[in-house]
């Protein structure tokens, strides 16, 4: 089994706010970080919740583990560690409060582990939560997620509100767990330099439809950003551009293949793209 995570042709409507995650498909191979990257109301968070099964989907099927996951399949949520964005729990817990509810609800709580997170995160384990920092919270729900040692971490935008320094050392957190082999984990994000650092892999997702999904490694060694005049534009190969945008006098143009493009089109400037940047151009520019 190679993939801990497999979504085929998921779908997901919203008639009232006239959304539809459009036939989502990718997986997540064991022992890795895929980036899930999409500006905000792309669909990820949507994506998230048919993952977990606390949204109904309307067609496609989700595996987890190798089986999909019905309401009765507590083996399998045991498996998962989930973090969102916003309010993980009530305000008026504390920490310690915290951990005796989790021990309630999942059979491999390690209380000692939880212990020693709250120590490393500088967490005040008797102080109410509301009373933490935004960043404070999102670090208390990745202790806790991380707690009952699952094999699979699902975190959503679990990096936002913390400061550059923490980020730093959540994100080396991240890369620790997946040195487990049986680990894996699904990262939502639009701080692409975070994915930048740790991901192996990254989906693209806009207006609900995935739009590219790819190795990392590819994305930041492989694709390119042709910097062209109008003239140059014009002499392009179509099949060559993946998306384009006009600022000013000048014409960027995503494509695959930059080494390729550099051969080809020899007069035109071709710099190494960001994954920032392959996520606006593919958001924000126009296809042919």
């Amino acid at each position: 089994m190679e993939n801990i995570l497999e979504l085929q042709k998921v779908t997901k409507s919203y008639p009232k706010s006239d959304f539809t995650l459009d036939e989502i498909t990718f997986s997540l191979p064991y022992g890795s970080i895929l980036g899930f990257v999409g500006e905000n109301g792309a669909g990820k968070t949507t994506t998230i919740n048919c993952i977990l099964n606390t949204a109904a989907k309307d067609g496609g099927t989700v595996k987890l583990f190798g089986k999909e996951m019905g309401d009765g399949d507590t083996d399998i949520r045991e498996k998962i560690g989930v973090v969102y964005d916003g309010d993980n729990f009530p305000g008026f817990w504390t920490a310690k409060q915290l951990s005796k509810v989790m021990a309630g609800l999942y059979q491999n709580w390690d209380e000692a582990l939880f212990r020693n997170y709250l120590e490393k995160f500088q967490l005040p384990s008797k102080q109410k939560i509301r009373h933490y920092s935004k960043g404070m919270t999102m670090k208390l729900a990745i202790a806790a997620a991380l707690s009952h040692h699952p094999e699979l971490l699902i975190l959503d935008e679990a990096t936002s509100g913390l400061d550059p320094v923490m980020r730093d050392d959540m994100l080396d957190v991240f890369l620790e767990f997946v040195q487990e082999e049986n680990h894996a984990i699904l990262l939502s994000s639009h701080i692409t330099s975070d994915l930048e650092k740790v991901a192996d892999y990254i989906a693209f997702i806009h207006g609900g439809r995935l739009i590219l999904t790819a190795a990392k490694d590819e994305l930041i060694y492989q694709y390119a950003v042709l910097r062209c005049k109008e003239s140059q534009f014009l002499t392009l190969d179509k099949e060559d551009i993946l998306a384009y945008r006009k600022r000013d006098t000048q014409i960027d143009v995503l494509v695959a293949d930059g080494g390729k493009a550099r051969q080809k089109y020899k007069e035109v400037v071709a710099d190494h793209a960001s994954v920032d940047e392959i996520m606006l151009l593919l958001v924000k520019g126009e296809r042919i």
